[in-house]
């Protein structure tokens, strides 16, 4: 029902930002709650942020609240994962994800991206 490609990430020093960015195809994009995961090598795929489907709610987890921002253009088609003051342990494949239910928590994804990998040196 929904396609989604991520693109932005890539080698930043400790410190630096990234932005991410997950294109949806189709006319229905504004039907979706959307979000991000990462998993990192030898743990579980973990929520990020989430975004509701008109951009008016977002979530975060502990760990990235502060430093990360999700933000989406339902003209665009797009949603996006800014990215700042990186640490190490941020260093995973990241996720885009669509959601069909009500609510934005709890945030499972029914359709996913197939990821693009942050790395983040010391």
């Amino acid at each position: 029902q929904v396609q989604l490609v991520e693109s932005g990430g890539g080698l930043v020093q400790a410190g630096g930002s990234l932005r991410l960015s997950c294109a949806a195809s189709g006319r229905t994009f504004s039907r979706f709650h959307m979000g991000w995961f990462r998993q990192a090598p030898g743990k579980e795929r973990e929520f990020v942020a989430a975004i509701s489907r008109s951009g008016g709610n977002t979530n975060y987890a502990d760990s990235v609240k502060g430093r990360f921002t999700i933000s989406r253009d339902n003209a665009k088609n797009t949603v996006y994962l800014q990215m700042n003051s990186l640490k190490p342990e941020d260093t995973a494949v990241y996720y885009c994800a669509a959601d069909e239910s009500i609510a934005i928590i709890p945030f499972s994804g029914d359709y996913w991206g197939q990821g693009t990998q942050v790395t983040v040196s010391s």
